[in-house]
């Protein structure tokens, strides 16, 4: 079927591959920068307690162990509200139902300023997780409206270095605050950062409302000709795939396969990110300023990789090893962290290493399930996929925490992170190639 440009619009020379290309960046220029936003602030408000930390553990007397439950008790929360959140997300849209999920997370992460015990601590992250959930395997099942399996390696990835900038901008930022914020208008420095950092949260949640639309044919900046293009695209995708009900897809093995690879690759994540601040501190640096600045390095540098590595994945439509062979590069860079955690350098240059390889995996890894779930079995699989993998995310930080009281040393939660890596690049590779490489 040939696509020409409706009246009015200027037809782009070549055949109809350049007016298929010009569309699919119209949608991306569209739809990307405000997602990626998004994600920027729904992550710095996510894992900022990494950096309260520093602070926050002497003002309150909380032990490591007090704040990896804290920290990690945000993804039981998550957990529980995951699928329902996305289900009612796939029934009422995404416009308005992200736009609740970020404005309810915003005050909340503002809120976390009235922390004094351990119990209000375990509170307000549960009731943050609560607010969140749904966000994330939303906007994913949110792409699947728009990209067809063979695009969304690149715009999932481009998306997805939201974690990764917002490790670059929030570092820096959140190392600022607590240095020159303390004792303003009597509050603390960690205060500040959780007042200040909860604002773009707010705002971009009051934006998504006007900006967002929720299906192809409700977007007035798209012309007949290219809605038509990007419908048939989608339609045609839809019609490969085999239509499963929510029963089946509970009971499909590929999807308990997905999520435990995902719990693998999460349990890395959030093992840097919630640790990232006091493994640096452990290198000899102690001023939050300096190790704010720290932490952007290995965000900056697995940002450029996470595009790279998912432009090449489209261009070859493979998924497995292009997800693998980063697992095994993020493990081996947890385990040099270890090896030279007396020294910054090299130990800023292992940490480097881990991140690029926990980063990258993450968006490509979202390529797999998508591949093979479709319509509410979809909203339901990506969701119960991202709530179970994200378990890790409690996982993670407490047993870190636990292990770094009872041995004096984050050494040994690196070990368990490292081989949580190898063990999902390895069952990666056990998901069958025709599944996934389209």
């Amino acid at each position: 079927m040939s696509y020409t440009p409706a009246q009015g619009v200027a037809a782009s020379p070549g055949p109809d591959v350049s007016f298929e290309e010009a569309t699919f960046s119209k949608v991306t220029w569209r739809l990307l920068p405000l997602l990626f936003l998004c994600y920027v602030a729904s992550y710095l408000d996510r894992v900022n307690v990494g950096f309260a930390k520093l602070q926050m553990l002497q003002d309150l007397k909380f032990s490591e162990t007090v704040y990896g439950l804290g920290a990690g008790i945000f993804f039981i929360g998550y957990f529980i509200f995951e699928v329902p959140s996305n289900i009612i997300l796939h029934k009422v849209g995404a416009r308005l139902w992200i736009a609740r999920i970020m404005i309810t997370w915003g005050i909340i992460s503002g809120a976390m300023i009235f922390v004094t015990t351990p119990e209000m601590f375990y509170v307000m992250r549960f009731l943050l997780g609560v607010a969140e959930a749904g966000f994330f395997p939303g906007v994913i099942l949110y792409l699947t409206y728009w990209y067809p399996s063979h695009r969304r390696g690149k715009i999932t990835a481009l998306f997805m270095t939201g974690i990764a900038i917002s490790g670059v901008i929030g570092g820096p930022l959140s190392g600022w605050i607590m240095h020159a914020f303390p004792g303003v208008h009597g509050l603390t420095g960690w205060q500040w950062m959780f007042i200040i950092e909860a604002i773009p949260s707010l705002v971009l949640g009051v934006v998504v409302i006007f900006y967002l639309k929720d299906r192809i044919r409700d977007a007035d900046w798209l012309n007949e000709d290219e809605k038509r293009l990007l419908e048939s695209q989608i339609a045609q995708e839809q019609s490969e795939k085999i239509e499963v009900s929510l029963g089946q897809m509970f009971a499909d093995g590929k999807v308990w396969l997905s999520a435990i690879i995902y719990f693998c690759f999460v349990m890395g994540l959030y093992g840097v990110s919630f640790w990232l601040p006091t493994i640096i501190k452990t290198t000899g640096v102690t001023d939050p300023l300096n190790i704010g600045l720290l932490t952007a390095i290995p965000y900056a540098v697995a940002a450029i990789a996470m595009i790279m590595i998912g432009r090449s994945a489209d261009q070859h439509r493979e998924r497995r090893w292009h997800v693998a062979i980063p697992a095994f590069l993020g493990c081996v860079g947890l385990l040099f962290s270890t090896v030279y955690d007396h020294n910054t350098l090299l130990a800023m240059a292992s940490l480097t290493l881990a991140a690029v390889g926990i980063l990258t995996t993450l968006p490509l890894f979202w390529s797999l399930p998508t591949a093979f779930l479709s319509g509410a079995a979809a909203a339901a699989g990506i969701a119960l996929i991202n709530s179970l993998g994200n378990l890790a995310g409690f996982v993670s930080p407490y047993l870190v925490g636990w292990l770094k009281d009872a041995t004096q040393s984050t050494n040994t939660g690196m070990y368990v992170l490292a081989a949580s890596l190898l063990l999902g690049g390895l069952l990666t590779l056990a998901v069958p190639a025709k599944l996934v490489n389209k």
